[in-house]
């Protein structure tokens, strides 16, 4: 018999295709309707060829055994097994180039679904995740045999991948908030308000904001809810004939747009930083050395720039996920790994003062980021003081945090008289901060932590520590 299963809490939504955990196996239980659809899935071409180029997340059927351990009653004919994703993240943590390659790639899935007589039910963008810079699809139920008409999926396309990069890239306004505050995405109707009528000549509004909300309009005054706007974009051109040529045009609108940030400091934080070369080097030898005591299974680097210690780590741990709050850092972090073909590193847009919540039906469908993140190493490197200065929080709770997380601990104090600290310090009432002082963090580190070596930087202003968490 296998180990219990415990049914994941954002499978609920597709009762014929639902995800279970046994151990640290990722399972699915398919329906005989949905195992139909996956004999039809399994004899096409694209599904192999995608798997073997990570496309789709690598999937087989579990032996007949092991299913009869596991479908609690006969009407679950079918189970599947998936590959494990060694970081589970949400599109409100992704940047806008993460957004799009997964936008991209959900399309031409459907495009090699079309092309072989199936279709997908869906258009979320939780059917994604990422192997560092590579998205992957994971939602194998969501394919179905094709019988014609519209996507069913265009709707939910368009909430949680369309409009939010049309948002960001026409407005430059940041879709994760929205990403984060509804887990179905953001309303057409809603999306209409954000576009102002000279927004209506810009690529796509036009068509997939402004008809879409018009649509949802018409049906909402009718009381005929999806079918009716179902039945209006058969009208409009997504009909039986045209469904691949309509896929596609979503998809080449997805890859042209463009966000254009204005400059941020923290892109060029490496060359503009009070660092000389020699403590560079000084810093970069004393975080290998402290992480190589040690390989990792899951690292965190907490306010990770660049990335520039992230592609240290990874040499020390079988996965890196990287966390800062400047979007435009992330994203050409994210461009760079991508060019390298990186997937061992994960960046992710994170304020780390106000991480992921728990969202969703009873607030467990997507778990909060530190309900899934349990690190066995952590870089925290330049980021207290943006914590204790710059967000008020008390050094007691800073440290208390950094144990919560349950990892190793590579961390740098920087002091009250560094040029970073200065700057921060300058901008808040004199005095605030009494106790911001090494001995003061030193002290505090010593109580949560048990410190096995520490240095100071030349400058005599930035201390490394290396600290395994006391129980």
């Amino acid at each position: 018999m296998l180990e219990t299963s415990s049914v994941d809490p954002a499978s609920f939504r597709d009762p014929d295709s639902t995800v279970l955990r046994v151990g640290d196996q990722i399972l699915r239980r398919l329906s005989p309707a949905a195992a139909l659809d996956w004999q039809k899935l399994a004899g096409t071409t694209f599904l192999g060829d995608r798997v073997s180029k990570g496309d789709i997340v690598a999937t087989d059927a579990v032996s007949d055994a092991e299913r009869a351990a596991i479908a609690d009653r006969a009407s679950w004919p079918v189970v599947l097994r998936h590959e494990r994703i060694p970081f589970v993240s949400y599109p409100y943590e992704w940047s806008f180039s993460q957004l799009q390659d997964a936008g991209a790639l959900h399309i031409d899935l459907l495009l090699d679904a079309l092309g072989e007589g199936m279709t997908m039910k869906d258009g979320y963008a939780y059917n994604l995740q990422f192997r560092g810079s590579a998205p992957v699809f994971i939602d194998i139920g969501s394919f179905e045999g094709y019988s014609g008409g519209p996507w069913p999926g265009y709707r939910q396309f368009c909430q949680t991948f369309l409009f939010p990069l049309l948002l960001q890239a026409h407005k430059n306004f940041s879709f994760r908030a929205l990403l984060r505050g509804q887990v179905n995405g953001i309303e057409p109707g809603q999306m209409r308000g954000l576009m102002s009528g000279t927004d209506l000549a810009k690529a796509g509004v036009l068509k997939h904001v402004a008809l879409h909300s018009a649509m949802d309009a018409r049906s909402a005054d009718k009381g005929d809810g999806s079918r009716a706007t179902a039945d209006q974009l058969r009208k409009s051109g997504f009909s039986d004939a045209v469904a691949a040529a309509a896929a596609k045009n979503v998809g080449t609108l997805v890859r042209k747009l463009r966000w254009k940030p204005g400059d941020s400091h923290w892109t060029t934080y490496q060359q503009t930083s009070s660092y000389t070369d020699s403590e560079r080097d000084q810093k970069k030898a004393f975080v290998r050395e402290a992480l190589s005591q040690r390989h990792a299974g899951l690292l965190l680097d907490l306010g990770c720039n660049d990335g520039t210690f992230s592609l240290l780590a990874q040499d020390f741990a079988d996965y890196v996920v990287a966390l800062d709050n400047d979007e435009q850092t992330i994203d050409l972090m994210y461009r760079r790994l991508r060019a390298d073909g990186n997937t061992k590193i994960l960046p992710l847009v994170m304020d780390l003062t106000d991480p992921s919540p728990a969202i969703g039906w009873r607030s467990q469908e997507r778990p909060s980021f530190l309900d899934r993140a349990k690190p066995d190493a952590v870089l925290a490197l330049a980021l207290v003081h943006h914590l204790a200065i710059g967000a008020n929080i008390p050094l007691p709770e800073v440290v208390s945090w950094l144990h919560s997380l349950g990892g190793r601990l590579v961390v740098e104090f920087v002091g009250p008289d560094d040029p970073m600290s200065r700057r921060l310090l300058s901008n808040k009432p004199a005095g605030l901060f009494p106790d911001y002082r090494p001995e003061v963090f030193e002290k505090l580190l010593g109580e949560r932590f048990e410190i096995e070596r520490q240095v100071t930087l030349e400058s005599g202003t930035r201390t490394l520590y290396s600290a395994v968490p006391r129980a």
